[in-house]
């Protein structure tokens, strides 16, 4: 079962990944950015922990109807994004795999420069 450490992890695991806090009404709020933009966003603590991903609508509405641990995005456009309980109801590779779902999304809609950049070897 994936965890925060393990959330946390993953997230930055991924190239040019950065976790912030950004909401000083709400310290406990952390997001994770890939070239400024979020692509996951979490509650540090939570219980049970969940995560906010990205989502391609059609895939989103996929997933809710298929897995009750997914449901639409809390408080964000709930078109493109899902919010996914951890509670272990879901396989590791399912929510990895949607984390780095998220993480492309994002990297696509970033300006090609930018892009390029993560895609060099080595590059964070």
């Amino acid at each position: 079962m994936i965890d925060a450490e393990a959330l946390r992890a993953a997230c930055l695991d991924l190239n040019g990944a950065t976790e912030e806090f950004p909401f000083p009404r709400n310290p406990d709020v952390c997001t994770f950015k890939v070239g400024g933009k979020i692509f996951a966003l979490t509650v540090v603590g939570a219980v049970p922990q969940t995560v906010s991903l990205k989502c391609d609508p059609e895939e989103a509405r996929r997933l809710r109807e298929a897995h009750p641990e997914v449901v639409p995005g809390y408080h964000l456009n709930k078109r493109h994004w899902n919010t996914v309980s951890l509670d272990g109801g879901l396989a590791d590779r399912a929510v990895l795999d949607m984390i780095e779902d998220s993480y492309d999304l994002v990297v696509a809609s970033l300006p090609r420069a930018q892009r390029l950049r993560l895609d060099r070897p080595g590059a964070r």
